[in-house]
C-alpha cells in the first residue's frame, strides 16, 4: 500500500516499522519539549500523512511510554481522518505527564505508533423495537451491574 506523506521539516525521518513483523510504524516528536507534571502538551511530528482511500490513521501510544517516560496519550488513541491531510494538517501527538516531575522529550524520540485501518460509513436503520432481551447492563459480563 502506497501512502502519501509530506515532510514539513526536511530533517524529519519518515516513520518506519522497527521489525519485519511489526504491526505499526513509530511516530516521533519533531521537537524538544518539557512536559510539566499533570500537563497535556501537543508535540508536532513534522509530517502530514494522507491515509489511503477508505482508510484512516489510528495513533496509539507505544507500550513503553508510561513505564519509561511517565507519559500517556490522554485520549488513549487518536483517529486521523483521510481529509486531515492539507498543507498545514500536521500530525501531532498529544501527551500527558502523569508524574510529579517534569518529563523531557527529545526531537526524534518515538512516542506513538500508527496503523492504517479500513473505515466503513454506516447507513442508519431507525426501528421502533430492537432486541427482545437485554444483556444485563453496563459491566454485566464482569459480575458488576451498574
Amino acid at each position: 500500500m502506497k501512502v502519501k506523506i509530506k515532510k514539513l521539516d526536511p530533517s524529519v525521518e519518515l516513520p518506519k516499522y522497527q521489525t519485519t513483523e511489526s504491526a505499526c510504524f513509530d511516530l516521533a516528536s519533531n521537537e524538544d519539549a518539557i512536559i510539566q507534571p499533570k500537563e497535556i502538551k501537543l508535540l508536532g511530528t513534522g509530517l502530514v500523512i494522507e491515509a489511503p482511500h477508505e482508510h484512516f490513521l489510528l495513533i496509539a501510544p507505544r507500550s513503553s511510554l508510561p513505564l519509561k517516560k511517565g507519559l500517556s496519550i490522554p485520549q488513549s488513541i487518536g483517529i486521523v481522518d483521510r481529509d486531515y491531510s492539507g498543507p498545514e494538517d500536521e500530525i501531532k501527538l498529544q501527551v500527558y505527564n502523569f508524574t510529579e516531575k517534569p518529563v523531557g522529550v527529545k526531537k526524534g524520540e518515538r512516542l506513538a505508533q500508527g496503523l492504517f485501518l479500513k473505515r466503513d460509513q454506516v447507513e442508519w436503520d431507525e426501528v421502533r423495537e430492537i432486541r427482545m432481551t437485554s444483556r444485563g447492563g453496563f459491566g454485566s459480563t464482569g459480575g458488576h451491574h451498574v
